[in-house]
């Protein structure tokens, strides 16, 4: 069977279309309106009789019962016995493949057919438009949609499933924090007890500034069988032995190179700046000395560095991007020191990491140098140390040191994140306030300046919860007890 479907916008038209294909004997299946315009389905005469032949023993190969049609007349009249009509019998061309069967209490009724004439297209249309639409076209729609449905109820469950693990991952994770932060208080609670020197060094160095973490693992490590001033100098030796300084300031002036000076605003970079040219023109000369600064941003920050030059008789250069200073440091490659004074960026801006490319990238061995400010918190010094690290710096530089009430903190990070310390500035006088680092004394200094309100600010009873906090730090790295 071939059934064929012709669109057209008018139904005449789609009529003349059937009658071309097909011929005149060809019969209409369906005719619906679709996308303005008509569609029928045809069949040619030649398949439509090879349907209406019934197979040979099948029910409807027996041939027709005769019945007798009588006309029903009004009660009292007598019955009027007609004789039934002779059917005309016409050709079968097309016999509809669905036959609604009559309900048992009802008699049979003839089967009708529905015959394409030659001369009238519209009624075969009429007749054909009652036929259903073929059902494996809507299986096919049905089976599509099951398989989207059952696509979407899995996904859904994958989803509620993975948020039901991730929360029973969470709690499981607050359970396990808590019998650790639990066992920690006990475990401190009987150590305080039994070794009440370890509560005396304790609070010696978070009164200094130092973490709770550093000092914990420092205590942990503490050998035995010492009294607290005994035990106090074991961790001032260990403190100063992990101490990263400079031993030698000659190594740093006579090697030369190029020096950027990073770090947030405020933090004294144009100052330390200055403080490292007059040390370099006091050994090499002015000659051997150029200045570049990129501080573009604030007002009067250029001027400021060229009143420095200026003193010293060194040409400070200005520049903008990382192709301004690429070809600036190119021209300057005959002098034996660069120092660049860097425009100030928090550590939680984006300028930071475009700021370290531009350093990276040009051109030639940039060596960066960290200024940490002494009167920071120490968890602004370790944002600032994160954000500034980049591929590595050089060392670092700490930075109002007359300022601070304790230095701990930034020793402490110092510490932690194995850096190279350089120079300690403590005052703004060029350039006498720049020190070389000394380990013994910075150390020495750090107790020296503890906080007189750390020592009334924790109880005894205190300091367990104080230390199982302690240990949840991550940013703790070993440090070589020696």
């Amino acid at each position: 069977m071939n059934v064929k479907k012709f669109t057209a916008p008018t139904s005449r038209e789609a009529l003349r279309k059937v009658r071309e294909s097909l011929g005149p004997d060809a019969v209409i299946l369906s005719n619906r309106q679709a996308d303005g315009g008509v569609e029928i389905l045809a069949l040619a005469n030649d398949d439509a009789a090879s349907l209406a032949m019934p197979a040979p023993h099948s029910p409807m190969a027996d041939p027709a019962p005769s019945l007798d049609l009588t006309t029903a007349v009004p009660y009292g009249r007598a019955e009027q016995r007609q004789e039934p009509r002779l059917e005309q019998r016409m050709e079968p061309r097309f016999e509809s493949p669905t036959v609604t069967p009559a309900p048992a209490a009802l008699p049979a009724q003839p089967v009708r057919r529905v015959v394409a004439s030659n001369s009238s297209f519209a009624s075969a249309t009429k007749a054909a438009a009652a036929v259903p639409a073929p059902a494996p076209a809507r299986a096919t729609i049905d089976a599509e949609q099951i398989a989207a449905l059952v696509s979407a109820a899995v996904a859904s469950a994958k989803q509620n499933a993975a948020a039901e693990m991730q929360g029973m991952m969470s709690e499981i994770r607050a359970m396990r924090g808590m019998m650790e932060t639990q066992l920690a208080e006990i475990s401190w609670g009987t150590t305080q007890a039994r070794e009440p020197q370890k509560a005396a060094v304790l609070r010696e160095m978070l009164a200094a500034g130092f973490s709770a973490s550093l000092a914990r693992y420092l205590i942990e490590k503490l050998p035995a069988n010492r009294d607290a001033a005994d035990s106090l100098r074991w961790i001032k030796n260990v403190l100063t032995r992990n101490l990263q300084t400079m031993a030698n300031e000659d190594a740093l002036i006579e090697q030369g190179g190029v020096f950027a000076l990073v770090g947030p605003t405020g933090v004294g970079k144009t100052t330390s700046t200055a403080k490292l040219a007059a040390r370099c023109v006091m050994r090499h000369g002015p000659d051997k000395l150029a200045l570049i600064t990129t501080d573009a941003y604030r007002i009067g920050a250029h001027e400021q560095l060229r009143i420095y030059g200026k003193i010293l008789g060194v040409m400070v250069h200005s520049v903008k991007d990382e192709a301004d200073l690429r070809i600036a440091l190119k021209e300057l490659k005959n002098k034996h020191t660069v120092l660049i004074d860097t425009v100030g960026v928090s550590q939680r801006d984006q300028m930071v990491t475009e700021q370290v490319s531009m350093l990276q990238g040009a051109g030639s061995d940039v060596k960066r140098l960290l200024c940490l400010n002494a009167t920071a918190t120490q968890e602004t010094l370790n944002e600032v140390v994160r954000a500034y690290q980049g591929s590595g710096l050089a060392g670092c530089i700490m930075t109002k040191l007359d300022e601070a009430a304790a230095i701990g903190n930034v020793l402490d990070v110092v510490i932690r994140q194995k850096l190279n310390l350089f120079y300690v500035s403590n005052g703004q006088r060029v350039p006498e306030d720049l020190h070389l680092a000394d380990p013994a004394y910075l150390i020495d200094r750090a107790f020296k300046l503890k906080r007189d309100v750390v020592n009334t600010q924790y109880l005894d009873a205190e300091l367990p919860l104080l230390m199982s906090n302690g240990q949840n730090e991550q940013a703790l790295r070993e440090v070589h007890l020696g």
